[in-house]
């Protein structure tokens, strides 16, 4: 059985459909969600679904190894971003080479980069008037977004669309794909 690590920062709705997806699958299951939020809404969602959750600090995540030795005892098969907003440490990424995915909200290269995350992506698409947009799950490594790039979809943006409107459309591709691509980078 292959095993999941997620890291998310916020409401971790992204992180709730990746454990019922991978509920009482026999090739892979979610064992643990770690947050840097202590007040974060997935930690909720965690408990609710019966899956460990912990949360830790900058300290523990950048200056020591303590979330490096959590992981190590987890043993992940995969480490997945699902809206974690800090730049991923190179002890890990050493660590765990080519087993730390992200998704983003937009089609990277466009809109990615320190700073770019949730609305503050949906409201410079709208911004510029793009006729598109999308999800991108990529490689992480240690730049912000500029890992490979694993699958995009893409999305229409209406002119009458605001940052909302599209914050929603962008919900309903994580929501679809995010699980199948994780099942099939594990399955691969």
């Amino acid at each position: 059985m292959k095993r999941i690590v997620i890291f998310a920062s916020g409401s971790g709705t992204n992180a709730e459909n990746l454990i019922k997806f991978f509920h009482n699958r026999e090739n892979a299951s979610v064992i643990q969600v770690l947050t840097n939020n202590p007040h974060a809404k997935v930690l909720s969602r965690c408990k609710k679904l019966n899956v460990s959750a912990l949360s830790f600090n900058r300290i523990a995540f950048t200056e020591t190894e303590d979330v490096l030795n959590i992981l190590k005892c987890a043993q992940p098969d995969l480490i997945i971003l699902a809206g974690f907003l800090w730049k991923f440490p190179k002890n890990i990424l050493a660590h765990f080479p080519n087993k730390v995915i992200n998704i983003h909200p937009a089609l990277l290269p466009k809109y990615g980069g320190k700073g770019m995350y949730g609305m503050h992506v949906h409201q410079a698409v709208v911004n510029n008037n793009e006729k598109e947009t999308g999800i991108t799950i990529h490689y992480v490594n240690e730049q912000y977004d500029e890992g490979a790039i694993i699958f995009q979809s893409k999305c229409m943006v209406l002119a009458s669309d605001s940052a909302e409107d599209v914050a929603s459309k962008i919900h309903e591709l994580e929501m679809k794909h995010f699980p199948d691509v994780v099942n099939s980078l594990l399955n691969g």
